[in-house]
């Protein structure tokens, strides 16, 4: 398989599922939403981006298997399988907030070997082959140099559930926020470690996360020169629920999240 080859293609379906979403900004009904859980949205514009993205790449490798954020699966046990979240940032998107993407990556025996991640709004595509570089628009992106925390920006999530370890999100962030020149909540999992890729932020962490949230970023920040582990300092970050993605401040970020976590 020429992953050289099957990225333009990706990208263009990617892309397809986030014109959609984008068309349904305007006219999105609140009526139309449901509950997946407690704080946890979802709505038909998820539903349908997810058929349009699942149509369009199993066309490109019918043989390969998805797990995806609304449930489509389809052999799961192949070694080949696409990890999607077709609207990452649906609380964003169904209050009018402009910022959700389209996470898509592809994995080879449970390892991202090519992850785009589409930010709607802004019109950039971030992506990434595993050995490779990792782009926006074609234009080669870079984690930043920034090494110490007083001198950057960290992003992470709020808990929606688990609501017993708050008081330690809470001593991480305090800390955090003590350190460093501010922290930011955007939410979009995958678009916060794009931003990480491309330097605008230093660091993203954040605990209680799913494959279809990191796979495809995660990636684009390796091969951006960046650092991933799990709250450990490990490699379990993509199906282990906590991910660190960061720069140079990376070991002074996971020695923050060990004290308190």
């Amino acid at each position: 398989m020429n992953l050289q080859k099957l990225l333009p293609k990706v990208i263009v379906v990617v892309k397809q599922g986030g014109d959609f979403i984008r068309k349904e900004q305007a006219t999105f009904n609140l009526d139309r939403l449901e509950f997946k859980g407690p704080n946890d949205l979802v709505s038909y514009v998820d539903r349908e981006a997810e058929k349009i993205l699942v149509a369009g790449l199993q066309e490109l490798l019918p043989k390969a298997g998805f797990i995806t954020e609304e449930g489509t699966v389809s052999q799961d046990y192949a070694p080949m399988q696409w990890v999607i979240d077709p609207l990452d940032g649906t609380t964003n998107f169904v209050h009018g907030i402009p910022f959700f993407s389209v996470s898509v990556a592809l994995l080879s025996e449970g390892k991202p070997i090519l992850g785009v991640v589409y930010e709607i709004n802004r019109d950039e595509c971030f992506y990434a082959l595993k050995d490779g570089k990792s782009y926006c628009n074609e234009k080669e992106i870079s984690v930043s140099s920034t090494s110490t925390l007083n001198d950057s920006i960290v992003t992470s999530g709020l808990p929606r559930s688990h609501f017993e370890k708050l008081t330690n999100y809470q001593d991480i962030m305090t800390s955090l926020i003590q350190q460093s020149q501010g922290v930011r909540r955007f939410g979009s999992a995958a678009a916060d470690l794009a931003y990480v890729a491309c330097g605008r932020v230093s660091c993203f962490f954040e605990p209680y996360l799913n494959s279809y949230d990191v796979a495809a970023g995660a990636l684009i920040v390796q091969q951006a020169g960046g650092r991933v582990t799990d709250f450990q300092g490990g490699n379990n970050y993509l199906f282990g629920g906590e991910i660190i993605a960061a720069n140079g401040v990376h070991s002074g970020v996971l020695e923050i999240i060990r004290r308190y976590w």
